[in-house]
């Protein structure tokens, strides 16, 4: 294979996860606790941009199960984040493992 392929293909894959990283920004995963109570959004780019607690889980005798419930929400939420967009960057990158 010579220099100047490998370059284009690599110009063109580097193209693609630019393209790649601009749709997951787009996309979304939400997660909720049982009960659904408490709601957590991720977007693609794994930030978190939304949180919704339903006021009858608050109880002031109770923060550290209110506290343990949105920390596995929003763990679930960036998670599925997380995973769905190393699912995209392993299509344009053909499972090269590349990181974002």
């Amino acid at each position: 294979m010579n220099l100047q392929k490998l370059m284009k293909q690599a110009q063109a894959m580097q193209a693609g996860m630019v393209q790649a990283q601009a749709r997951l920004a787009e996309q979304k995963f939400s997660a909720e606790a049982p009960g659904g109570k408490v709601k957590a959004t991720a977007d693609g780019a794994g930030n978190l941009v939304q949180l919704s607690i339903d006021p009858s889980v608050v109880d002031a005798e109770d923060v550290e199960f209110l506290e343990a419930m949105v920390l596995k929400t929003v763990q679930d939420a960036l998670k599925g984040a997380k995973d769905m967009a190393e699912a995209e960057m392993r299509k344009v990158t053909g499972g090269l493992g590349f990181p974002m």
